[in-house]
């Protein structure tokens, strides 16, 4: 869907960007920038850190939703949007599942992505595939002091959801 955006929100975009070229100049990683804003104001941004960090979770989303987290004093983004130079990758979607915002607003498709060869079809794939069907094994291995932390968790009086 492209949707039309108010003068604030084609800022916050542009400035996500402007981040991702940046980024990318700087030889910190791929071409991806990101900015999350909360009532108006920029509250976290990033850009692709992979490169500089040796970190392949460093991407633009993960990065700014680790800092505005921080500057918020939160673990989640209620209340907040996020604006993506480019459609986030399945790694970046599960986190802002997570993190819970308000909305994506992005530029880039991964379509387009694919065509600079930042291609996540095949992670698509993968998660639909039975674990033996998988490229990198996963073998589940039963033990029974993890399901004692999981049961301890479920009846913590300390515990608390997210």
């Amino acid at each position: 869907m492209n949707a039309m955006l108010n003068k604030s929100e084609q800022s916050f975009l542009e400035r996500a960007i402007i981040l991702s070229q940046t980024g990318m100049e700087n030889g910190e990683g791929g071409p991806f920038g990101c900015v999350i804003v909360k009532d108006g104001i920029i509250v976290g941004e990033g850009n692709n850190q992979v490169l500089c960090t040796n970190d392949p979770t460093a991407h633009a989303e993960v990065v700014a939703i680790r800092n505005a987290c921080k500057h918020l004093n939160t673990y989640q983004l209620d209340g907040c949007d996020i604006y993506a130079s480019c459609e986030p990758c399945p790694m970046c979607l599960g986190a802002i599942y997570w993190a819970r915002p308000n909305r994506v607003i992005y530029a880039n498709t991964k379509e387009d992505a694919s065509a600079i060869e930042f291609d996540d079809r095949f992670i698509y794939e993968e998660i639909n595939k039975t674990m033996p069907e998988r490229r990198i094994p996963f073998i589940h291995v039963t033990h029974p002091k993890a399901k004692e932390v999981f049961i301890k968790w479920k009846d913590w009086a300390g515990r608390k959801p997210y």
